[in-house]
């Protein structure tokens, strides 16, 4: 599967299966050309996600964009998202996902010659997910901005599967660890 090995990936799947939604590589991911700028999305109505092979530079891009909408997938699967009505939802699993996702780590932000903010990471997670919005729902910058002010708080704080922020691959195999030992833990108690 694509990015398999990826500690970030490898969560998400597992976290799927257990909450009852495995992914299969054949009916959930399609690879196709995509108009614009755009890497990638989850179409909830075939519940699949779309990688945009002419818009992905590299491997460790593929790997981010498939952790993105894996964290959508996972939203999809654990909770009620209308995602064509109500903007919040939306927002909230954008936020997520820019929050999760590596979207925003240094690197990246380094790359995007974006640095050295107090409260940085929260800052690019905004900015993210207000951007996402506008790239899949024609509204106003002012109402996708407001709709991620709305839920931001707790959706920032909202870090499952992986328990912690994820800012580097090491944290995200720590996660991954602690979600495996999750049901031995609680089996002793």
């Amino acid at each position: 599967m694509a990015g398999a090995r990826d500690p970030y990936v490898k969560l998400l799947l597992d976290a799927m299966e257990h909450s009852g939604c495995a992914v299969n590589r054949e009916r959930h991911f399609s690879c196709e050309d995509c108009s614009g700028n755009v890497s990638g999305g989850f179409d909830a109505s075939a519940s699949q996600i779309v990688l945009c092979q002419n818009n992905i530079r590299n491997q460790a891009h593929m790997s981010r964009v498939v952790t993105h909408e894996l964290i959508h997938a996972f939203d999809h699967c654990r909770a009620h998202v209308d995602w064509f009505t109500n903007v919040r939802h939306l927002a909230c699993s954008e936020v997520r996902a820019a929050n999760l996702s590596g979207d925003c780590s240094l690197v990246n932000e380094i790359f995007r010659l974006h640095f050295g903010l107090k409260q940085h990471h929260q800052t690019c997670v905004r900015d993210r997910a207000i951007l996402s919005i506008l790239a899949v729902r024609n509204i106003s910058k002012e109402v996708a901005r407001k709709a991620v002010d709305e839920v931001f708080e707790s959706c920032f704080n909202d870090h499952e599967p992986f328990g912690r922020i994820p800012h580097n691959k090491t944290y995200a195999r720590y996660a991954h660890r602690d979600f495996q030992n999750r049901d031995r833990y609680y089996s002793n108690i």
